[in-house]
């Protein structure tokens, strides 16, 4: 099978296509052809060895996927071969088959593309564990959401509009809050023109955003924070800014707010049914219609540098997919 390989920390140009062995499964394992491989801005850091997790050499980045159940390990006996399902691996998925435990594999239905079932679990299952189980996100509440246009962040938007929240797009250009505006955020703020403290307080009439959805990190962090309701909820979802902010705890207790950790893969290790629940919501969401999945652009395993690249230079309105 062809699999795109990390074989030592570099830049996206140092990747290699190779021919591995397909895989075995083991048991309790299943193995899914991929046809669809998601990039999340996380891979840009692993293959330069900037992330968290640090796989050992060599390993192909990409932490989800949607494909066809091909091969069971023994004992399984939730899927049969041909089974479309989507998965979350954390790493290794940009390549032609992947092994993985059963439990960790979900039924997709069949309206639902190999496209938008692969960049559904990580920003919208991010997205959904941070709103509904860190936050606990009410009906009627403000939510503003950081670099808005970005994966987590239209995930963000759909999803805490289906949780009835007022939703407010932070982004980096009008271009961007247009895209924002388009997945049904109800205010558009272009952090990049105005000061984001100032303006995020305007369009709440001076009470600040209930809770605060951050992927971005640097700079707009602390703004952000600075603007924050009496008793909101700052959520910590990454770093894509490239700096990590130093937040002046003294903030914490004058807004009586709470700043939590949105660690969402590691949840799923912790809590795997609540994971599959959470899973399965967002399936049942897609094919209601209420959640887009969009797709920004499909690259062949080949031009995976391009793809990557791209979500560097935050290009990107939604996710990129790659097709192994």
């Amino acid at each position: 099978m062809k699999a795109l390989l990390c074989t030592h920390y570099g830049t996206p140009d140092d990747l290699e296509i190779a021919d591995l062995p397909d895989p075995a499964p083991a048991p309790g394992e299943v193995v899914v052809r991929v046809h669809a491989a998601a990039l999340n801005f996380f891979d840009t850091l692993i293959i330069a060895g900037k992330y968290q997790t640090k796989p050992p050499m060599p390993f192909s980045p990409s932490a989800e996927f949607a494909g066809v159940v091909e091969g069971l390990g023994e004992g399984v006996t939730s899927f049969k071969i041909g089974d479309r399902v989507m998965a979350y691996s954390r790493y290794g998925a940009a390549r032609e088959r992947v092994a993985i435990a059963a439990t960790k594999v979900v039924k997709i239905p069949d309206e639902l593309d190999f496209d938008r079932a692969a960049g559904l679990c990580v920003t919208y299952g991010t997205t959904l564990h941070a709103l509904k189980d860190r936050a606990r996100l009410k009906a009627g509440e403000t939510l503003a959401v950081l670099g808005a246009s970005g994966g987590v962040g239209l995930a963000a938007i759909e999803i805490g509009k289906i949780m009835g929240a007022r939703v407010i797009a932070c982004a980096s250009s009008p271009e961007k809050l247009a895209f924002a505006r388009e997945h049904g955020a109800d205010e558009g703020i272009d952090y990049a023109a105005e000061d984001l403290k100032e303006a995020l307080r305007r369009v709440t009439q001076g009470n600040g955003p209930d809770v605060i959805y951050d992927p971005v990190g640097g700079a707009y962090a602390q703004a952000a924070l600075r603007a924050i309701a009496w008793e909101g909820r700052f959520l910590v979802v990454g770093f894509a800014a490239g700096e990590i902010p130093k937040m002046p705890l003294n903030l914490v207790l004058l807004k009586g707010c709470d700043v939590l950790g949105v660690s969402w893969g590691s949840w799923t290790e912790r809590n795997p049914a609540g994971h599959r629940a959470n899973a399965e919501q967002l399936l049942a969401w897609v094919a209601q219609g209420k959640l887009s999945s969009h797709v920004h652009a499909v690259y062949p395993l080949s031009e995976a540098a391009a793809a990557l690249k791209a979500i560097a230079a935050r290009q990107v309105m939604g996710k990129v997919i790659l097709r192994p």
